[in-house]
């Protein structure tokens, strides 16, 4: 429990070590790169001749699409939240809860099918090898499930470790990728044939140019697992050094740098190895499925230099999952503590690490440690974080009256939303999949808000000069009668006043306060209290604006203890009604039956019953 973060400032600034924005994009960047161990692979099966040219297309949503995305996205979520924060604020209340819980579910998607799918396809790459002992051929899920359990060793003794790895991997992986292309792209001109070759095929297999871009675009959502990343590298913004700006500028510099190296390596190695390959090694079973780039290693460097690039790649795709597991350790801790839909302990690094190390492993299993088995799933997550951001900067342009930003941001909306789409009608089990996250992520998140609903929830309590002068005058002596609002006439106040005087039996000389709770909106968790002073027909009156009534009830009864020195009263009547129906009523109006359950949040927030403020009900 180290480093456990329960100021939601400290949260929101991230760690105390911070690093240049050139380190923290290897962190993310180990996802994003890579790709590159299969991406040029999955080119060719699903383009086939015209790899290259989706690639290009596919490269131009990058630079053109989801690069100015989140550029603008991290301008306006310089804490991490990403775009999930900037959609939080257009639908209010519960509805606005459940709709960031699906946008979480899809982005576990995309951040845990990262951890298992790049686990799974370096399993891949070491069982291809050469030189792998015999005994491990046919323990592709036993070795997937040792690679995560690493990963999540490495988190566990601490984020910096984590950053200094991925820096070795990704200068290591990037220059030998450089390496291998340069080789092919050599060896593409000492075989001028194979160019021609391929063009002739080219004007063979397709009519026209027109057909083979509208082929090409056709095929483009099949690619959309190399758009991975952009949503981490905004996710882990508090780990860049510097204030709000110097962050903010930052984080660019770490979008625009991967994403533009990431891009010179896609039209490079799609080229090299669709002109270079034989279409059928691509396939199932073939020596270049899912491994193009490693194929080539090992045709035109030799085995040694080949097993050296396999090396390099096993270890990057195994610690693709490290941009994940940093992701998901920034972003949930921004969300579900905050709508009380998570333990406490989710605020701390090394618990989140073992949940999601057991739930990618579970999914590992589950898939067999299959790449293609995971593949629609990851591909549906990211394209549905990427097409929420591109929603949310183009609401946010309109707001702000930018009409060109506006149209420039729809359009890569309407283009993502079309990869999206593609992607869901080509491999529908990957909406199956985020389903499934998204319904674990709601059911689990409404037993914890449930099983957290008696805690205090009061994170400050102000008062107003009014209210200052109420308490002072009662100074040692609180008597406060729990009134819940309606016409709030002379006639309400003096009813309620000789209830209480019957009920209760209190004197008339003893100094009487009302207190009435107006709840705006139930689906907050956390809340600060604003008393308000007031005075209706010579009775003294706070009122309060919270997500609860109970519990804001209790906050204000141990402050206004701890502020006076004794001990108050809080006198309420009988509720009428169901006491289950009631209970249900607290969970999603913030209502229900006051009394007993304000008597539970001060019990648990109180444990000893001589300082405990006294709930009177009659």
């Amino acid at each position: 429990m180290e480093g456990l973060q329960t100021d939601r400032k400290q949260i929101e600034h991230g760690p105390h070590v911070k690093h240049p924005w050139w380190r923290v994009m290897c962190l993310t960047g180990v996802d994003y790169f890579s790709t590159l161990g299969y991406q040029p692979g999955i080119a060719a099966l699903a383009a086939g001749l015209l790899s290259p040219l989706a690639t290009l297309f596919l490269v131009a949503l990058t630079l053109l699409g989801a690069l100015p995305v989140y550029r603008r996205v991290a301008a306006e979520s310089p804490y991490g939240q990403g775009s999930i924060a900037m959609l939080e604020k257009l639908v209010p209340q519960w509805w606005g809860k459940f709709f960031v819980l699906a946008l979480l579910g899809f982005a576990a998607t995309d951040f845990v099918i990262t951890m298992t799918l790049s686990a799974a396809d370096a399993t891949a790459h070491i069982l291809e090898n050469p030189f792998v002992p015999g005994f491990l051929q046919g323990q592709r899920v036993l070795v997937t499930l040792v690679l995560l359990a690493l990963l999540g060793g490495v988190f566990l003794m601490g984020f910096t470790e984590a950053i200094g790895i991925a820096v070795v991997l990704v200068f290591v992986y990037l220059g030998l990728n450089a390496v291998v292309v340069a080789a092919a792209i050599v060896h593409v001109l000492e075989l001028p044939g194979a160019v021609v070759n391929w063009k002739q095929a080219l004007t063979t297999s397709y009519s026209s140019p027109l057909a083979m871009i509208g082929l090409s675009l056709l095929v483009m959502p099949k690619l959309a697992l190399g758009m991975s990343g952009f949503e981490t590298g905004v996710a882990v913004m508090p780990v860049v050094e510097g204030d709000v700006q110097q962050r903010i500028h930052g984080a660019r510099r770490l979008l625009t740098t991967a994403a533009v190296i990431m891009s010179v390596f896609l039209i490079s190695s799609s080229f090299v190895t669709t002109v270079l390959i034989p279409h059928h090694e691509f396939a199932a079973g073939g020596r270049a499925n899912g491994r193009a780039l490693a194929y080539l290693a090992h045709a035109y460097l030799g085995n040694w230099f080949g097993t050296a690039y396999d090396v390099s790649t096993i270890a990057i795709l195994w610690f693709a999952g490290a941009s994940a597991l940093a992701g998901l350790i920034n972003l949930v801790p921004r969300y579900l503590p905050r709508y009380g839909m998570a333990p406490e302990w989710t605020g701390a690094v090394r618990p989140l690490v073992l949940v999601f190390s057991v739930i990618g492993c579970a999914i590992t299993i589950i898939f067999r440690a299959s790449v293609d088995a995971q593949g629609g799933a990851y591909a549906t997550g990211v394209l549905v974080v990427m097409l929420s951001a591109a929603v949310a900067v183009t609401l946010s342009a309109r707001d702000k009256g930018q009409r060109g930003a506006t149209a420039g941001f729809g359009l890569i909306a309407a283009v993502l939303a079309y990869t999206l789409v593609g992607n869901v009608i080509e491999r529908p089990d990957g909406v199956k999949i985020a389903s499934f996250f998204i319904a674990a992520i709601i059911v689990t998140s409404l037993i914890s808000r449930a099983t957290r609903s008696t805690e205090l929830r009061v994170t400050d309590v102000h008062l107003d000069p009014l209210a200052e002068e109420f308490v002072n005058e009662a100074w040692g002596d609180i008597h406060l009668i729990a009134n819940e609002p309606q016409e709030r006439d002379q006639r309400e106040y003096n009813d309620k006043l000789r209830e209480t005087w019957l009920n209760h039996r209190l004197r008339s000389s003893e100094p009487i306060m009302f207190v009435e709770v107006s709840v705006s909106d139930a689906s907050e968790f956390e809340t600060e209290l604003h008393v308000q002073g007031d005075e209706r027909y010579g009775h003294k009156i706070l009122r309060i604006e919270s997500s609860a009534v109970p519990n804001s009830l209790a906050a204000l009864l141990l402050y206004l203890r701890d502020r006076t020195g004794g001990v108050p009263h809080i006198y309420f009547h009988w509720a009428e009604g169901n006491p289950i129906l009631a209970m249900l009523r607290y969970l999603v109006f913030g209502g229900g039956d006051v009394p007993p359950v304000t008597r539970e949040v001060l019990r648990q927030a109180e444990p000893d019953p001589e300082r405990r403020p006294h709930v009177h009900v009659g």
